[in-house]
């Protein structure tokens, strides 16, 4: 077996390309230690800068909606309402077609800057150059 060699490291500097962080969440009420992670690392990068969108799909989507994230207790955690004042303070957040219609929710049921949009959204979200996509 021969091995090749590895090629050095380019020493030019690469194009700058912008990081973004798409966080899709599909945990309600059932797994909240799931829902709170997903919520908290979106936070955590928006608080870094990072440019942050928010996917609520399958039970999650409930969380769209004002008053539904108050009803979810962890302890030891930050107030999932609080998270998500962060995201929305410099992200983006989505419920998801299907999941909406599923419910029976409709943009007027949604809290103000939150988006309903379908998977075509998120796929041009997670294959952007510079994107990772992680799925709670």
């Amino acid at each position: 077996m021969t091995s090749q060699p590895v090629p050095p490291l380019s020493s030019a500097a690469p194009a700058a390309v912008s990081r973004s962080l798409v966080v899709k969440t599909t945990a309600g009420l059932e797994r909240p230690e799931a829902t709170n992670q997903a919520f908290t690392v979106a936070a955590a990068a928006v608080a870094a800068g990072v440019e942050v969108s928010v996917w609520l799909t399958g039970e999650s989507a409930w969380f769209g909606l004002p008053g539904r994230a108050s009803e979810l207790e962890l302890e030891h955690a930050t107030a999932l309402p609080d998270l998500l004042d962060v995201i929305l303070s410099a992200g983006t957040v989505t419920v998801c077609t299907q999941c909406a219609v599923r419910r029976g929710i409709t943009e007027a049921d949604l809290l103000p800057g939150v988006r309903i949009a379908g998977a075509s959204v998120f796929v041009e979200e997670a294959l952007r150059p510079g994107a990772q996509a992680l799925v709670y």
